[in-house]
């Protein structure tokens, strides 16, 4: 299967996904806690049973490490080449009943996020790219697939933020680059689509996350021409140890400067990932 007919794919997996947690969502489910203290439903084990085997028929042999079969000790072999997946990101979001809850499929080759497909199932939208070749934006109701481009920053500079997680670090953080901001409160990966779409300028994140909540998101991002750091500045890699990113730096056009000084020390009972 070419790159192109790949995506093509992904997209319609995670229409069906989402179309699945909906259903859950209408005759209603019940909520269990995993270890780490974080949600799970029905709705997330349908969704990923639906991708997995659509990844088993379109791009066989490639491993696929996804949230709740790394949370069942199911973690397969694999090398450069795999998919990460989410199926549903936001799952505290979904549960209140908001609609900011997203389906994540992410490939990635050599560390890097190649491919990448975000679903806001409520909102009946899907962010989709392919780095070096573009992004861009569908709805069930669209007519065209509308590309996405980052913007150059403006006089008015709008920063995206986590409704659940936004922390005194990244306050400060945001503080130090003394630019104005109006702030946007977002949960799950649409922040990153929110700055792929030009909507936002830059989506600092200064607590730890797992490389699932971010590779569909990081990967439609870059597509769309926008940059994701790690802590450091240097970009965001994959394959790290438990499938951790300490922090990030998601922005479009604007390269900020690092935000490894402002990040509380690493380690303790208060960095478990908890979704983006």
């Amino acid at each position: 299967m070419d790159r192109g007919a790949l995506l093509d794919a992904l997209c319609e997996a995670a229409w069906e996904a989402g179309e699945a947690i909906r259903a859950v969502r209408r005759r209603g489910f019940e909520v269990v806690h995993k270890s780490d203290s974080s949600p799970v439903t029905e709705a997330d084990h349908a969704a990923e049973r639906i991708i997995l085997d659509a990844l088993a028929r379109v791009a066989p042999g490639v491993p696929v490490i996804a949230e709740e079969e790394v949370a069942a000790g199911r973690i397969p072999a694999h090398d450069d080449l795999y998919f990460l997946v989410d199926p549903l990101d936001g799952t505290k979001e979904y549960v209140r009943g908001g609609d900011d809850y997203t389906v994540n499929i992410g490939l990635i080759e050599a560390g890097q996020p190649t491919m990448g497909v975000v679903l806001a199932p409520e909102q009946e939208r899907l962010f989709a790219g392919r780095v070096g070749e573009g992004a861009w934006v569908e709805g069930q109701r669209m007519a065209v697939r509308a590309p996405l481009l980052v913007r150059a920053p403006g006089a008015e500079l709008f920063a995206v933020a986590s409704k659940s997680h936004f922390t005194q670090d990244t306050a400060d953080y945001l503080t130090s680059l003394q630019q104005s901001f109006r702030q946007l409160s977002v949960g799950s990966s649409l922040k990153f689509c929110i700055v792929a779409e030009a909507e936002a300028d830059i989506y600092p994140r200064l607590s730890p996350t797992s490389e699932w909540d971010t590779a569909a998101g990081h990967a439609v991002l870059l597509a769309a021409g926008g940059h994701v750091a790690a802590p450091d500045g240097t970009p965001l890699s994959y394959g790290k140890p438990a499938f951790l990113n300490r922090g990030f730096l998601a922005t479009g056009a604007w390269q900020a400067p690092p935000i490894l000084p402002f990040m509380t020390p690493f380690g303790g009972g208060g960095d478990l990932p908890q979704g983006v």
